[in-house]
């Protein structure tokens, strides 16, 4: 914690190298919370890359008072929910796809998640919770991969989706419902 506080001192006196090995850092777990809520890769890369150039930005705001990656988390959490809210609002037409080749060697491009086993049983699982969890709110999507799959603590989710910790234990309880009805028959076969 003492490096990465060293990292942020540096990097809001404009040290690139500095808030690259930040980006290095934190690029993983910001990808995956984008893509959890996103649930589609292209955008969770996009949005971890607005993250980190919002967070360059506002660097000089970041008081301190929540760490770092509870901060980016808070970032992602809410440009992956603006997303939604913008597709939602404005529906886009879909064009051919053009291929572009991203450099795997660049610092905000974050290594892709490993995927489960390869046995049937697991994908089928994955599929199944994947679909459930798109069934939820990006509000309530966001408080489940925050607590289910990141592990952080109410304070700490209050703190990256800005809300007290009352509306986070209220979302968690709502969304692990109906995750619950949305996969009743998968788990009653189990």
């Amino acid at each position: 914690m003492a490096d990465e506080a060293e990292l942020v001192k540096r990097s809001r006196l404009g040290d690139t190298t500095a808030f690259g090995r930040l980006v290095t850092i934190h690029r993983d777990r910001i990808y995956m919370i984008a893509n959890h809520i996103l649930r589609n890769n292209d955008d969770a890369l996009d949005v971890t890359q607005d993250t980190f150039l919002r967070a360059w930005k506002g660097l000089v705001r970041f008081d301190g008072s929540a760490s770092l990656g509870s901060w980016l988390s808070r970032i992602a959490s809410n440009a992956s929910i603006d997303l939604i809210r913008r597709r939602q609002s404005h529906p886009q037409t879909e064009f051919e796809a053009v291929p572009m080749a991203i450099d795997t060697a660049s610092r905000t491009t974050p290594s892709q998640p490993k995927k489960p086993g390869d046995s049937l049983d697991q994908a089928d699982m994955r599929e199944r919770f994947e679909a459930a969890l798109g069934t939820l709110s990006p509000e309530h999507r966001a408080v489940i991969v925050l607590k289910e799959i990141e592990d952080l603590s109410y304070q700490e989710i209050a703190d990256s989706v800005g809300c007290s910790i009352g509306t986070v234990m209220s979302r968690l309880f709502y969304a692990r419902k109906k995750l619950q009805n949305e996969l009743r028959d998968f788990y009653e076969k189990l």
